[in-house]
Formats: C-alpha cells, structure tokens, sequence
C-alpha cells in the first residue's frame, strides 16, 4: 500500500508539473501571435520613397554668398542676392538614361576637395568617369537628354543663363528650433487678461466621438525650418562665371548650398 501511494503520489506531481508547462507555452503562443502588425493579419506600412520633380533642363549648384541691393537703369533700387560658384565649378559626373538606369537625369557636382576626404565608393564612381573628386553630387531628372552634354564636362552659367531669366532657387531653410503654432503658422492667441483660460494654446486638434481622432496634417506645433524650400520665378540680375544674381531671397544663410534650374510654367 504504502508503494502504491508514492506512485500515485509521482503520477500526480508529473501531471501538475506538466499543465504548468503547457499553460506557459500557451501563454507564450499567444503573445508570440498577438504582436505586430503583420502578426495580426495587417500588411507592414510600406516604404516611402521621396523623389523629386523633374526640372526643365539642366541646373547649377552654388553657394549663398549674400544679400545686397542694385539699382536698375532706371534709377530704381532692388534688393537682390549673389549666388558664388566655388573653384571647379559643376561638373558633369553621369549622364542616366531610361535605358540603363530606368530614367533621365545628369548627376553634376560641385565644390572640389582631396581624394582623402572620398569614400572608396564614391572615389570609385567619380575615377570611373574620369571625374575630379568633388564635395557635393545631385542628380537633375529631365525629360529628355539635352544635346552636346558629356561626362566630365563644366557647365557654363553664362551658357544656361541669360539676364531677365527666370529660375527656381532651392535650398535648406534657416531652422527655428521646436515652434508653437503661433510662430509656425500665425495662428491668433486668446486674450491675455486674468480671466482667460487659452493665451497661446494650440486650442482643440479634432472632431468628438465621430470620427474620434485627430485628422492628418493638421496644424500643430513643431520643428520649424531646417528643411528644404524652393522660391520660383526669382529674375536674374547678373550672371558671370563664378557668381548668379538675382532679385528677391533665397532660403538659408550665407555659405548655404542651393540648386538653381530654370523656371517651370509660365514665366
């Protein structure tokens, strides 16, 4: 008897022992099963890829030098900003086709520097084409291959460019640092006296129950600047080998980088 009861006794510490595990595994299936998007049956967001436009032909980079002011033969004062070309100038550094790449565009770059300051990638693909090494590459999509272009070569502004042009300027905008709503998108503030309980809150972001959420792209504080910005249209004033002028302002401070194409639509 006393046999019969230390088996039992083993047969029912091996059966607890054993519920006890399967409980943890059951437990652990379903957390395994209930994480993730894609666990719950949902695709995964898919990336996005942000490309830009394609430009009217082939632009130039340079650097803001600065703001100044001209005045035109007509006596009339203009504020205008100079946009310098370093030594090198831009160079053509690949020409993409629909046939090889899958789309048309002249990479071109800009602002010489030594060898040891190159990646071996990017040393490579600049040997590759016979190219100097250069600081800065960005590549301008287009429609169609203009006629004449060849790896290697430096673009002429004076070529590209004509007094009375109108061109698109782009480039990285001066940062602000995390902004309120009043200072990002000139919202009004409430009233200021002691009985107010809004005097530069945001206010509500959203509908109530239906749909209950806050709809995307709503207006709220944040990150203002630092981001790339295009001014159209701006009228060239002067253009020379090393230095574009032209009427208005441009994104940035001085020794920032900046694209200039031609302008698109109607000029």
């Amino acid at each position: 008897e006393k046999e019969k009861r230390k088996r039992l006794r083993g047969a029912a510490k091996m059966e607890t022992t054993s519920m006890k595990l399967g409980g943890l595994r059951g437990a652990g299936a379903r957390r395994v099963r209930g994480g993730g998007a894609a666990r719950r049956g949902r695709s995964a967001r898919p990336v996005q890829v942000c490309a830009r436009a394609v430009e009217k032909d082939v632009g130039l980079m340079g650097t803001k030098a600065g703001m100044t002011s001209v005045f035109t033969e007509e006596g009339k004062k203009i504020p205008v900003t100079v946009i310098g070309l370093k030594d090198g100038g831009n160079v053509i550094t690949q020409i993409k086709t629909t046939e090889t790449d899958g789309y048309n565009a002249v990479q071109v770059g800009y602002d010489q520097k030594r060898e040891t300051l190159l990646t071996k990638p990017e040393l490579g693909h600049l040997k590759k084409n016979e190219c100097p090494p250069m600081r800065t590459l960005a590549e301008f999509k287009l429609e169609n291959i203009p006629e004449g272009l060849e790896v290697g070569a430096e673009l002429d502004p004076t070529a590209l460019f004509s007094v009375g042009d109108k061109v698109d300027v782009a480039g990285k905008s001066i940062g602000k640092g995390f902004a309120g709503a009043i200072k990002k998108y000139g919202f009004k503030r409430g009233l200021m006296t002691h009985g107010s309980k809004s005097h530069r809150e945001h206010g509500t972001t959203g509908p109530g129950s239906t749909p209950g959420r806050v709809f995307p792209g709503t207006k709220h504080p944040g990150q203002m600047g630092d981001k790339r910005v295009k001014v159209k249209k701006l009228e060239v004033i002067q253009v020379e080998k090393d230095l574009i002028v032209v009427k208005g302002a441009i994104p940035g401070k001085p020794g920032n980088l900046m694209t200039v194409t031609k302008a698109k639509g109607k000029v």
